[in-house]
């Protein structure tokens, strides 16, 4: 019944909803953001949430393009040793803080140094965990040196955490900065009432201009709603109460796109839908320190990989959105991703590695408990018919979202789902969740898997400069990750953002960036 009356609201919204936009003189770039927003202070800026804003109000040494190409940002140029081991950073003189204060080398040593403070316990920390030392030598030369080579360095400082802020006004306002922030972004902070509304307004003393030189950014203000059901924001940027909406969900899924993936026509004449591949691997984990569990044997693990067809999981649960996670963990399109499938669906080798398991037919094996959220919970129950084919019983056990993590970090569920969201666009990133220092809590190991091949040649991709002898590393770690299975990888995702036609100029990258600064919304 429920879905009927969506159907009628859809349709009617239809008819009403074609024209309702923003009529005020000032060009507003409306989204929202179920997920609430807990800081806007870049030290905490852990989750996609509270990337996006931040994204907006601040900047740092460089930036990620839509290519995942290192450029720069308030660092106008930058120059590394001959041995990997120092970054100089040269900036520009023009970068103004929203308080007026000019940029200075001083400021990123402060920045980063609060980043890696016990006491502020930022989540960011590691970014930093083999820097020497930031040495600011003189007003526009900062420089950072390292204890050993790591060539995705430069790009690990593109992330949110590594944001300059102004020493003054953090001290100013202390734990109060998450509600004050102070940057040098594009926009500067106006107004929020948590749970209710964010409001930026431009920054007309931005550094940056265009092409042409008229400066950025274009739009007067961005405000952000936080309606929590998904539905609820689906129908308010159907009538035009949004500009933009991220990603898909199951409750409209079939009501916006056709079974292919593709936009369908009666949205195609107001509605524009950009999809490109995104750096998030979907996958199960398991807990490979649960003495009781049998899921400690490998050849268990290994047919529970191929027990289920994740070819028609994606076609008809998620609209062909994303690609069926066949290969590595490594997510597909980045260097060092496997090239071959691994994990082809086979219900005849699973059958067979279950009875070298102990368990034919599944057979003794008892009920399999798997943690998941209710985001996830219809991929969960198909899987759960899947290996229920082979005899392997399995019961979903549905969470709320913080205390499934909380359970996976303390390592108190033997099976979960999770995901791997690039910080940076490197393989390494998604291989430090195999590295046994990382084991969970502490770090984001959350299988606790150890091996001690895996170990050193992870330790040898890290240290290595060579690009194609690191990528070889890269793929061989992936390889033996996944012959010891401590993962079923579901899919690699991807991005779908959808605006009306009146927008124009929005730009994202593989890693799901928000970039407003070129945005223009026609009336």
């Amino acid at each position: 019944m429920r879905n009927i009356v969506l159907l009628f609201a859809f349709s009617l919204l239809l008819f009403t909803g074609c024209n309702h936009h923003n009529h005020s003189d000032k060009q507003i770039f409306r989204y929202n953001e179920s997920a609430g927003i807990a800081t806007l202070d870049p030290a905490f800026s852990k989750d996609q949430s509270i990337i996006w804003p931040c994204r907006q109000l601040y900047n740092g040494l460089i930036e990620l393009d839509s290519n995942l190409e290192v450029k720069p940002s308030i660092a106008k140029r930058w120059e590394i040793s001959p041995d990997g081991l120092t970054y100089r950073f040269t900036l520009r003189d023009d970068v103004r803080f929203h308080n007026g204060r000019q940029v200075t080398a001083e400021d990123f040593v402060y920045s980063f140094s609060r980043i890696i403070d016990p006491d502020v316990a930022s989540p960011g920390a590691w970014i930093f965990a083999d820097v020497e030392n930031f040495r600011a030598e003189n007003d526009s030369t900062f420089a950072i040196r390292l204890k050993s080579p790591f060539a995705p360095f430069l790009s690990q400082l593109g992330m949110v955490y590594c944001s300059v802020v102004p020493r003054e006004e953090v001290e100013r306002w202390g734990k109060d900065f998450r509600s004050h922030p102070c940057g040098t972004g594009p926009f500067r902070f106006q107004y929020w009432k948590e749970g209710v509304k964010l409001v930026l307004r431009k920054n007309d003393d931005y550094f940056e201009r265009d092409a042409e030189g008229a400066p950025l950014p274009y739009l007067d203000a961005v405000a952000v709603t936080f309606i929590v059901d998904r539905q609820t924001v689906f129908l308010e940027f159907v009538k035009g109460s949004l500009d933009f909406m991220n990603s898909l969900d199951a409750s409209y899924k079939d009501e916006i796109l056709n079974p292919d993936g593709s936009l369908k026509a009666k949205y195609a004449d107001r509605i524009d839908m950009v999809s490109t591949p995104y750096l998030n691997t979907e996958y199960l984990g398991f807990n490979m320190e649960n003495g009781e569990s049998p899921l400690r044997d490998k050849r268990l693990r290994q047919a529970i990989n191929y027990g289920f067809d994740r070819r028609k999981m994606m076609r008809y649960l998620r609209n062909n959105v994303g690609e069926p996670g066949v290969y590595g963990f490594i997510p597909r399109g980045l260097p060092g991703a496997a090239e071959e499938p691994i994990y082809e669906y086979d219900p005849e080798r699973a059958k067979v590695l279950l009875a070298e398991a102990g368990y034919p037919g599944g057979k003794g094996l008892g009920r399999l408990k798997l943690g998941t959220t209710s985001n996830y919970l219809d991929l969960c129950k198909y899987i759960q018919q899947q290996l229920g084919l082979l005899g392997i019983d399995v019961q979903v056990d549905v969470n709320p979202p913080a205390a499934l993590r909380e359970q996976m970090a303390q390592g108190k569920v033997e099976w979960f789902r999770g995901s791997w969201v690039a910080d940076y666009p490197d393989a390494e990133n998604y291989l430090s969740l195999f590295y046994s220092p990382n084991r969970a809590p502490a770090g984001p190991n959350y299988t606790r898997f150890k091996n001690s091949v895996v170990d050193r040649l992870y330790q040898e991709a890290r240290r290595c400069t060579d690009p194609d002898k690191r990528l070889r590393i890269y793929r061989e770690i992936d390889r033996r990750v996944m012959d010891e299975a401590p993962v079923m990888v579901l899919y690699y995702d991807q991005i779908l953002h959808f605006t009306h036609k009146n927008v124009s100029g929005l730009s994202s990258n593989a890693m799901n960036n928000l970039d407003l600064r070129r945005v223009k919304i026609s009336k």
